[in-house]
């Protein structure tokens, strides 16, 4: 039921999200990244990221707001903000397991980084967060990938 739940809030993120500013992200079971990003970049967007969740951890509603992008502001509501909440493990430390650029169906280009929980130790992790920035690390999209 849980990973329905998050399924659905992903589904309606994406569709509110290309709904609103005609951006859609590009379903597939794996998500591509082209290129790399740099050190400082990784640097930067992580601390966004740890932010993110922490204010997830707290449900803290402002500070989600504060860190996420304008694009998808109006479409993110108290319900979306739980689902996903509980799509993320936050007792476990997550780290950065690849990093590059994500192209979305309106051909732009945005950086991306796939985190990995720290405990799991195989080559291809089972559980992987991937986050799309903004260039100015404002968060576009969130989307939690399981494996069975």
């Amino acid at each position: 039921m849980k990973k329905i739940s998050l399924i659905l809030a992903i589904a309606a993120f994406q569709l509110g999200f290309s709904q609103n500013s005609h951006i859609k992200v590009v379903e597939s079971k794996k998500i591509e990244l082209t290129s790399e990003l740099t050190k400082d970049k990784i640097e930067s967007y992580n601390k966004q990221f740890l932010k993110f969740v922490a204010a997830l951890k707290t449900s803290d509603k402002q500070a989600v707001n504060s860190l996420i992008s304008d694009k998808v502001k109006d479409i993110v509501d108290d319900n979306m903000i739980e689902k996903l909440s509980g799509g993320i493990s936050f007792e476990r430390k997550t780290e950065v397991y690849k990093s590059g650029y994500q192209k979305l169906l309106d051909n732009e280009t945005y950086p991306a980084i796939q985190y990995k929980y720290a405990d799991d130790k195989s080559a291809s992790p089972r559980d992987i967060i991937t986050v799309i920035f903004e260039n100015d690390g404002k968060i576009l999209g969130v989307k939690p990938e399981y494996s069975e």
